[in-house]
């Protein structure tokens, strides 16, 4: 119970206690100790305090259920509570309260266990003076106001360490470990539980970037400052797995400056090192095919050149470029392009050694690097073997693609003593292969530089000349083999350069198909010929179209259809007068997108022939079901005719277009023989040397104006006209 609650009334002039106390609990069952107690206090009061008694531990634990107390005085020998039983109870009652024990002479044992039990201070009954009294109530109030500092600090501490994603682990002075955060444990796989004491060597397992054992961090000597380890540190678990780390270590010192131990913090940089790794491979691979660049072959050409006379032997460059790709890209769109590439990078790392390099310079060109080569017959093996690889089939989304490659090589030293020579002979080389019948390979030979300077050349002057009057047409006629009578015109390009002259198309073509001028070139040619139709249909020539041939650029073109119809407009040509000739190879490349196209140009009046017929792949079902007006022979079969080697295949192609009723004309035609063939099979027209070269548009109006028949040719280019006085010449083929 409690005895008593009393204020303690401040003397006239008593000594200041020097520390706050404003409520004092006294737990004592000898009332003159707790009045001994009460007068000391009295003494010393500059204000008033609270001063509570009571004598018994149920009436203190009362007492601190529902108030509190700065300070508690405890006398170890209550009737209800002895020893450190007291203790117990009142720190279970008032955990944080700084505490006092009161005992006898013979208890200073107890006394001595009380501090570690949780109290602050003690004294020793029948010893107890006022200055003692207040001394010991300030040190417990001092200390416990300490020890709740260096608690907070440490639960903030502690806190803080188990919150942050850094491993942290602590050692003693001996080096062993005295802490582990939960990432430390997380990552180590240890528990602190179970490393407390070990030495970090037993738990810190590092290695170097070799699996070289590097000394543990963490044994520090004392005196050097944090010190960064290698970034290609691993840590080897408890598991026996390996956690790429990045680690620092540092001393912990004494106020002396002597070492009292050490802290290691490490993180998990396996995210980070694989997004290095991913960012290095990145910059060195080319992002499609993963393929390495042109920045890495590069620098293994240097390589492999660097090795070559330690090894004696030969470094060889295989420049490659697909046929045909930018047909597949243009008819079949970007998505199955870049798995027909896919597709072809596989094969190629497939054709070669693992010491060899497969690279993508961009597009559809790929350079092979063969780093180690005794003979040139050895790259040769390779493109030979690469040819083949290229030509199987390749199944994308339902489609059979066919492709081949152009390959230049190139070898060191004979063709170059660096990357970049190498690779601009391969080149070189490689365009000499297209130039010369495509899937195949060249060599590289010194007078190639020479033709690849006039490639150039003719590129750079092809783009000038689209805008500057050098490109004119001429138009080759197209005769009706039973009346003679032009019935058409095929509109050819010539160019006329300034200072070269004449220029073939059979030289610039290629070149403008490889390079994308097709594309503005073909829209300059078929505007041009429009145009000049209208002028004939003005004139009264309502049944003479005017014939242009399609690249596969223009035709697999987004814009293409829409361009036709704005140029027909543009012109005022009527539709019908315009025949637009495709070859099966650009028809039959995606059936479907070919329909829908020819579909649109037929429906407003177009005329489509297939150009060429007899030279691609197309199948009788599929000529069944594009809207086309007319088959055009190729000029290859119809030079066989004389021979008879192809004419029994001239007599089934002339007998396939009747039965599907489209008109037959034959390319090509410069013999008698070859046209009274053509007559005896009823072909309808005939296109060719024997009936006229091409001729200028003011000839060809003149020979329509008059209404005549193209007799006979000869080979000086003279024509006779019936209704003629004289022979008329027209123009020389360009």
């Amino acid at each position: 119970m409690i005895t008593g609650i009393e204020r303690l009334a401040p003397q006239e002039s008593p000594p200041a206690l020097g520390f706050e106390l404003r409520k004092l609990l006294l737990i004592e069952d000898n009332p003159p100790d707790a009045r001994l107690i009460y007068e000391m206090l009295r003494e010393h009061t500059t204000s008033e305090i609270e001063f509570v008694h009571v004598s018994n531990m149920s009436a203190a634990e009362a007492f601190l259920g529902s108030q509190s107390a700065d300070a508690i005085l405890l006398d170890l020998g209550l009737p209800d509570a002895v020893g450190m039983d007291a203790i117990r109870r009142v720190r279970a009652a008032a955990s944080r309260t700084p505490l006092v024990v009161l005992t006898g002479n013979d208890d200073e044992t107890m006394a001595s266990d009380a501090l570690h039990g949780g109290a602050q201070d003690y004294l020793i009954k029948g010893q107890i003076e006022s200055r003692g009294l207040i001394r010991a109530l300030r040190y417990a109030i001092e200390r416990n106001r300490i020890e709740e500092t260096l608690f907070h600090e440490r639960e903030r501490a502690e806190v803080t360490l188990a919150s942050i994603g850094d491993a942290v682990v602590c050692t003693d002075a001996r080096g062993n470990i005295t802490f582990m955060n939960a990432a430390s444990e997380a990552m180590t796989g240890w528990l602190l539980a179970d490393a407390q004491g070990a030495p970090p060597t037993q738990v810190l397992q590092f290695f170097g970037q070799h699996a070289t054992h590097a000394p543990a961090a963490g044994q520090c000597d004392g005196a050097g400052p944090m010190v960064s380890t290698s970034p290609n540190r691993v840590l080897m678990q408890k598991n026996g797995s390996l956690l790429p780390v990045l680690d620092t270590s540092a001393p912990i010192l004494d106020r002396d400056g002597n070492p009292a131990g050490a802290v290691v913090v490490f993180r998990d940089v396996t995210v980070a090192r694989a997004l290095g790794q991913q960012t290095t491979f990145s910059a060195e691979h080319d992002f499609l095919t993963g393929l390495p660049n042109r920045m890495l072959l590069d620098d293994r050409i240097h390589q492999a050149i660097a090795r070559a006379p330690r090894n004696e032997n030969s470094v060889a460059l295989l420049f490659l470029d697909l046929d045909g790709f930018k047909g597949v890209n243009d008819s079949l769109g970007h998505p199955v392009g870049d798995k027909l590439l896919q597709q072809v990078a596989n094969r190629l790392e497939k054709c070669v050694r693992t010491s060899d390099t497969v690279s993508r310079q961009g597009g559809d060109e790929f350079v092979v690097l063969l780093s180690e080569v005794a003979h040139s017959e050895d790259a040769a093996v390779t493109a030979t073997r690469i040819l083949r690889a290229i030509a199987e089939p390749y199944f994308i989304e339902e489609n059979e693609l066919h492709l081949t490659a152009s390959i230049g090589v190139s070898v060191y030293p004979d063709d170059g003593l660096d990357a970049e020579t190498l690779t601009k002979n391969a080149d070189t080389a490689m365009y000499q292969a297209k130039e010369n019948g495509r899937q195949s390979y060249r060599f590289f030979r010194p007078e190639m530089n020479a033709r690849a300077v006039e490639r150039q050349f003719i590129e750079e002057s092809l783009r000038t000349a689209l805008g500057s009057g050098e490109l004119a047409l001429v138009y080759h006629p197209k005769v009706d083999l039973r009346t003679n009578r032009v019935t058409g015109a095929e509109a050819l390009i010539r160019w006329t350069h300034p200072t070269r002259g004449n220029i073939p198309a059979e030289e610039f073509m290629p070149i403008a198909e490889s390079s994308r001028l097709s594309l503005p070139l073909g829209t300059w040619l078929l505007r041009e010929a429009c145009t000049r139709a209208r002028e004939w249909f003005d004139a009264g020539f309502t049944t003479t179209p005017v014939m242009v041939n399609i690249s596969a650029l223009q035709f697999r073109d987004g814009s293409f259809v829409d361009r036709v119809f704005a140029i027909l407009e543009e012109t005022g040509l009527p539709p019908a007068m315009l025949e637009l000739e495709l070859t099966e190879s650009v028809l039959m490349n995606r059936v479907e997108s070919t329909t829908t196209i020819l579909k649109a140009l037929r429906s407003r009046g177009v005329r489509i022939a297939i150009d060429e017929f007899g030279t691609g792949y197309s199948s009788l079902n599929y000529l069944r079901q594009f809207p086309v007006d007319a088959l055009k022979i190729d000029q290859s079969f119809i030079r066989s005719i004389s021979d008879g080697s192809d004419s029994a295949l001239v007599a089934a192609v002339i007998d396939l277009a009747r039965s599907l009723r489209l008109r037959v004309v034959a390319e090509g035609v410069e013999t008698l023989d070859e046209v009274e063939f053509l007559r005896s099979r009823n072909c309808d027209e005939a296109q060719g040397y024997f009936f006229s070269p091409p001729v200028s548009a003011e000839a060809l109006g003149a020979l329509m104006e008059r209404g005549c028949e193209i007799t006979t040719v000869a080979r000086s280019r003279i024509v006779e006209l019936q209704g003629f006085d004289a022979p008329v010449e027209l123009a020389e083929a360009v």
